[in-house]
């Protein structure tokens, strides 16, 4: 038996900021789930990406902490093209969001980087013509 990546979580301090920053990535997070402290949506790819708020997290694991310093995992999102990754850092970056912002890296993609309201990374990236991406 081979494990399989089924689910992606995030624990968040504020679920309905949290939720706003990811509808803003085109994550179909349902409005009534804001005053929740759980959150889930099945994305196109199969996964899902689920967010927790640290007191649903410490009601079955009292020793949890959060992680302090840089993040130690991003989520990547891909646009359908680099002016994609231009427009959606700026409005990102004008709500406080932004970290790194847009280059052409050497890879071959336009490249950003932000931060949810948690400090986690999340990355936006787009091919740049000329170059193929898998």
């Amino acid at each position: 038996m081979t494990p399989r990546l089924e689910a992606i979580g995030i624990v968040v301090s504020d679920m309905a900021a949290s939720l706003d920053f990811y509808r803003r990535l085109g994550v179909a997070v349902p409005e009534d789930t804001d005053a929740d402290g759980h959150a889930m949506v099945e994305l196109e790819t199969g996964i899902r990406l689920m967010w927790d708020t640290r007191e649903l997290i410490h009601g079955f694991d009292p020793s949890w902490t959060a992680p302090t310093g840089s993040p130690r995992v991003a989520l990547a999102f891909a646009l359908p093209d680099p002016a994609g990754v231009d427009r959606l850092y700026a409005e990102l970056a004008g709500l406080g969001f932004g970290h790194k912002e847009p280059w052409d890296a050497f890879w071959g993609q336009r490249y950003a980087m932000v931060r949810d309201p948690d400090g986690n990374g999340v990355d936006l990236f787009a091919s740049l013509e000329g170059f193929r991406t898998q």
